[in-house]
This record gives structure tokens, C-alpha cells and sequence, in this order.
């Protein structure tokens, strides 16, 4: 089978979730497994790793068999040799890189949010375009297994006319020297670009149009539960950012989606994420792995009577969905469909205009927390 070379430039890879999710477990996974084949074609991924920190790239390069590590990322964008811009750096710094990249006529997919605002993630869209590249942006929740059965059930008709809405997010990061901290210090200085917000309603946005309606307005209110924080160097800083948000979004078509968001709860509930979604038809309640469907003919006449303690418990009458496919890492699956686009030309929908919407609607559900009030989403950008 003939292969064919796609290079990447990797910028932040030495991050979290760069280093986890795009690194290991997606680019890396796939050279492991021989390549991605596509219509007769092994796609080989060929990273070049960028970063400021040359000893944990090459430190990671050893560790994934990987042989090209680089500081200059000027030079790598003016290699030919590699057609693809990949970031994963701090939010912060994104907007300039993906840029430079578009200008050095590199095709583009990167981390969300594509900028800090979404005047910024509309110019980079534009660039993009008016550049001929093609450019994408990371959707991960979509390709969950549980989302991706939540999907099919969805397709289905089984929920029939959609109601409401509900997704609980979040954990408990840890702000203080005691419990190591789950999360980079950084999520939590406004300045820096941080604030549960931006970073989980990119999410919500795509996650409510692309499954079920567009987000056509916003309630918000937002908290910093805990002001002081520890950082990685065990020094205590002042938390500028929230750290909590919950949310009312109305969407096209009526239904309303209830949002909570926060990194400091204790969850009890079957997973970190839940999606719940009621129709007149059913409901159907999606995690990071599972999904379960209680269909109206299978719906209990419940009766309210908080005197007797109940027989069995809501949860029971539940079915799971089971899934059609071998789970797949929603990074790398993700992945797998942005590199078919670049070489079959498949349709890929999730691109920086797309990622733009993300940014607009968290930057709208700030100005409601600011201004307590009801905002409108504008109508869809041409």
C-alpha cells in the first residue's frame, strides 16, 4: 500500500494535553499502529515537535520514537516539507502562532479556544480562507463514545420533539499545597487567559448546535469560589478568573439547556460529564463512555410521595445503547478525520469559523454574568 507523508509542526506539545491527548494518544498511537489508511493510502504522520524547552522535546521525542524536535518555529514554517500547523500552547499565545501559519500558507488545526476573543477567532477564520488553507479546530466532546451514541440515538427520531436540556461538568481542583492540582495555574489569572468560561463553553457551544439546535441566547452567572490559589511552585496567588458558571441557553426551536460548570464540586453522579436530554418522545442520558435511552413507552407513572420510600430507584429503568464501533481515543479520532480531509477531501465541518462561534457565545455568556441579564446570539456570520 502506498504511503503518503503528511508533516506536522507540533507547537505545545510539552503541555498536558497536548503532550496526553494530541502527542500520545493520537499522532503517536497512530505511527504505532502502521498509519492511517484511507482509500488505498497509509497517511504517515511525520511530526517535527516545537516548543521553547529543548531537553522535554527531545525527552519526549525518544519517547515516541519521534525524530525532529525544534525551537525555531519560524524555520519550521518555512519548511515546505511540512504542509500542517498543529497548536496546542496556552490560549494566550495561539492567535499569533495560528497566523503566522495561515501566512506561511500551512494548513491549520489547533486547540480551543482559537483566540481570546472572538473578534480574533473571526480574523483568524477569515485569513484562513482568504488564505486557500484548510484549517480545523479540536471538538473532542463530539467524538466521546458515549456523545457518538448519544448521536445515533439522536438520528434515530427516538426523543422525538427536543424539550430541555442538561450537562453537569467539573471535579475538584485542588487550590492549595495539600492536594496536588489537577490543573495548570494559569486556567485561573484572567490575564493569562483562564476562567472556566472560555475554556468549557467552546465546548457547550458545539455541543448544543452540532447535536441538537443553535444557541439563539444566554443566561449566566458566574463565581470565583476559591480566590486564593496555589500554584506549581507552591506559591500562593490571587485567582482572577471564575472557576464556576452556570448557565440557561435558549435554542432555535424552543428547548432550553441548563448548564453547570465548575472546578469546585464533589460530583455524585456517573461521570465527570453528563449530557441529559428529555423529548416528548424519550430521554437519553450520554457520559464520556456510556449512553442509556428511556423510551415513553417505557416510562414509569411515578407518583409523588416523599412518606413512602421509593421500591426501586429512577436510575433502574434505564437501557444502555450499546455501541456500534470499537471506542476510539476522541482526540485521535478527531485526528483521523482532519488528516482524511486533508488528503481525500472529505468534508470537515469543525473548522476556525466554526471554533469562532465557541469564543462568541462564552464571550456573550460573560457580558450576561457582568450585565445580569438575558443576551442574544447574533445571527449566523457568512
Amino acid at each position: 500500500m502506498a504511503r503518503q507523508r503528511v508533516g506536522i509542526i507540533m507547537n505545545g506539545v510539552t503541555g498536558r494535553m497536548g503532550r496526553v491527548q494530541h502527542l500520545a494518544r493520537s499522532i503517536a498511537a497512530m505511527r504505532a499502529d502502521g498509519g492511517l489508511e484511507v482509500g488505498g493510502v497509509t497517511i504517515w504522520p511525520d511530526p517535527v515537535l516545537v516548543g521553547r524547552d529543548l531537553e522535554r522535546l527531545r525527552s519526549l521525542a525518544a519517547a515516541h520514537d519521534i525524530e525532529r524536535v525544534s525551537t525555531d518555529l519560524d524555520a519550521c514554517l518555512a519548511d515546505p516539507a511540512d504542509t500542517v500547523y498543529f497548536d496546542s500552547q496556552t490560549t494566550a499565545r495561539r492567535e499569533q502562532a495560528v497566523a503566522l501559519a495561515i501566512a506561511a500558507g500551512k494548513d491549520v488545526y489547533c486547540e480551543k479556544p482559537s483566540a481570546t476573543t472572538s473578534a480574533a477567532g473571526y480574523e483568524l477564520a477569515d485569513l484562513a480562507e482568504r488564505a486557500g488553507v484548510r484549517n480545523g479546530a479540536v471538538q473532542d466532546k463530539l467524538f466521546l463514545p458515549g456523545l457518538l451514541k448519544l448521536r445515533e440515538v439522536l438520528d434515530s427520531g427516538a426523543l422525538g420533539r427536543l424539550l430541555a436540556i442538561r450537562i453537569e461538568f467539573g471535579y475538584w481542583v485542588f487550590p492549595d499545597a495539600i492536594g496536588a492540582t489537577q490543573r495548570p495555574s494559569w486556567n485561573y489569572r484572567a490575564e493569562d487567559g483562564g476562567g472556566i468560561v472560555l475554556d468549557m463553553f467552546c465546548h457547550f457551544r458545539y455541543l448544543l448546535e452540532h447535536l441538537f439546535a443553535p444557541v439563539e441566547s444566554v443566561l449566566c452567572e458566574m463565581a470565583t469560589h476559591e480566590s486564593v490559589r496555589v500554584d506549581e511552585g507552591g506559591r500562593t496567588y490571587d485567582a482572577t478568573a471564575e472557576d464556576a458558571a452556570y448557565a440557561i441557553f435558549r435554542l432555535a426551536g424552543g428547548a432550553v439547556a441548563q448548564v453547570n460548570a465548575s472546578w469546585c464540586t464533589r460530583p455524585y453522579r456517573d461521570d465527570l460529564f453528563v449530557l441529559h436530554a428529555d423529548g416528548t418522545g424519550g430521554s437519553a442520558v450520554a457520559g464520556l463512555q456510556e449512553c442509556r435511552i428511556q423510551p415513553g413507552a417505557a416510562t414509569p407513572r411515578y407518583v409523588w410521595n416523599p412518606d413512602v420510600a421509593a421500591s426501586t430507584t429512577p436510575r433502574a429503568p434505564w437501557l444502555e445503547v450499546p455501541g456500534r464501533r470499537p471506542p476510539v481515543n476522541a482526540f485521535r479520532h478527531q485526528w483521523e478525520l482532519f488528516l482524511r480531509h486533508l488528503v481525500t477531501d472529505e468534508p470537515f465541518p469543525w473548522d476556525l469559523r466554526d471554533a469562532a462561534r465557541g469564543v462568541e457565545v462564552a464571550e456573550l455568556a460573560l457580558a450576561s454574568a457582568r450585565e445580569r441579564r438575558w443576551v442574544d446570539v447574533p445571527g449566523s456570520r457568512a
